[in-house]
């Protein structure tokens, strides 16, 4: 991924963090013919010291058929990001875009059935906690979790590296700086108002 170094990122718990609070991702993986993506949730998770994502995805799904003799993965995920008007500069220049996107890379492996049970226990009960009736995996009838989990391919992605790029308008000067907060927060959607909100965090050269 192109980044300057002032968009870098290489705080890894930082990093981390963001992917715990951003799970819902893109997998890459590169066949002969060409590369094949799924978009689907990872869950951040540590396993012997190290750092995987774990996930699945439909027996279906032709990106399933990659997944052997341990195949170099991509998974990108993405922050808030919005549109930058030019009009809000003091000197005349081009509009932009500022953005977050974390890229992961690592090698693919699949779970046993155990480990797949033990990974939809941890994913629906999570984003099921702030649920109002949260309807958690043990909740679930065996009949239903049968019929499911024969359709699905489960899998494990040991992390190696990650890249970040945190553009956020840290090249501009004070003024520009401040005033592009006050737009995007002036604009009123969620988004706008997140990258705000990472702004006011990560400064500006």
């Amino acid at each position: 991924m192109y980044t300057p170094d002032r968009y870098k990122i290489t705080d890894r718990n930082e990093l981390l963090e963001f992917i715990r609070k951003n799970p819902f991702g893109i997998l890459v993986i590169s066949d002969v013919k060409k590369p094949v993506a799924t978009h689907i949730p990872l869950m951040l998770h540590e396993e012997k010291g190290k750092h995987i994502l774990i996930g699945h995805i439909s027996k279906e799904n032709e990106q399933g058929n990659l997944f052997h003799d341990a195949p170099e993965a991509l998974a990108i995920f993405q922050g808030p990001h919005s549109y930058i008007s030019s009009s809000w500069y003091s000197h005349e220049n081009v509009s932009t875009w500022n953005y977050i996107a974390v890229h992961v890379y690592g090698k693919i492996s699949l779970m046993t059935e155990l480990e797949l049970v033990e990974h939809l226990i941890l994913l629906t009960n999570h984003f099921e906690a702030d649920s109002e009736k949260p309807k958690y995996f043990e909740n679930i009838s065996p009949q239903v979790i049968r019929e499911n989990i024969t359709g699905i391919t489960g899998f494990k992605m040991t992390i190696e590296t990650i890249e970040a790029n945190f553009k956020l308008s840290q090249n501009r000067n004070n003024k520009d700086h401040s005033n592009i907060i006050h737009e995007l927060e002036k604009r009123g959607d969620a988004s706008s108002i997140a990258v705000a909100d990472e702004m006011k965090k990560h400064g500006h050269e």
